[in-house]
């Protein structure tokens, strides 16, 4: 049951982006005091790990009514981890798991920061949800898989709590390319997983 969860928390480790997410909390909430900042990761990590539990179980049924198969979302899936891996290992902000120029501009000017933009689109972004639907729907109606998808986002919000408390420690402390480091051996790891869920889409739809 390890290689599963492992699986698990390396897709949302990747697409939450734990640390990339403090690093801009860190930024943003520099206007408040440290009680504030606490309630505010409190309620994004409790508001973003709802959004994506409600993905995770309930994806099979959205694919139904959708009438998406399992082999189009794991190739789809595949393809929108693999550009997020491709940002990661370069470098690039990517808005599957960062907030756009428009978005950073309207939270400066907000006190509270919890819902937007921390809740949703820094933790619970399309990446996130597309991984949350993708790898519960892989498990077929397998209750002890889909438990353990639900475990390992557990663990990546937990990480995400953490490092939030300490947001500007955690920041200082690695710098800027420490961070980057990180996130491009995570971006390589990524991206093994998503080609292999394309070709798993591929062989799965009878196209390979």
């Amino acid at each position: 049951m390890l290689e599963p969860f492992v699986v698990a928390f390396t897709a949302f480790f990747a697409t939450v982006a734990p640390i990339d997410v403090a690093a801009l909390f860190a930024a943003l909430s520099g206007h408040a005091t440290e009680a504030h900042r606490r309630r505010m990761a409190l309620k994004g990590v409790a508001i973003a790990g709802g959004i994506l539990v409600v993905f995770a179980l309930g994806g099979n049924k959205l694919l139904e009514i959708l009438g998406i198969t399992l082999p189009a979302l794991r190739t789809a899936g595949g393809i929108l981890l693999l550009l997020i891996a491709v940002d990661m290992v370069f470098a690039r902000p990517s808005g599957g798991v960062t907030t756009t120029e428009d978005e950073d501009a309207e939270a400066a000017h907000k006190r509270d920061i919890s819902v937007f933009p921390l809740a949703t689109p820094l933790i619970a972004g399309p990446g996130a949800m597309g991984a949350a639907i993708l790898l519960t729907a892989d498990a077929q109606g397998d209750a002890t898989r889909i438990a353990i998808v639900v475990a390992a986002l557990a663990a990546v919000m937990g990480l995400t709590l953490a490092l939030l408390l300490a947001a500007a420690k955690v920041s200082k402390l690695l710098g800027v390319t420490a961070q980057s480091v990180i996130a491009r051996v995570v971006g390589i790891l990524l991206a093994a997983l998503a080609v292999q869920f394309i070709f798993d889409g591929l062989k799965a739809g009878g196209i390979v």
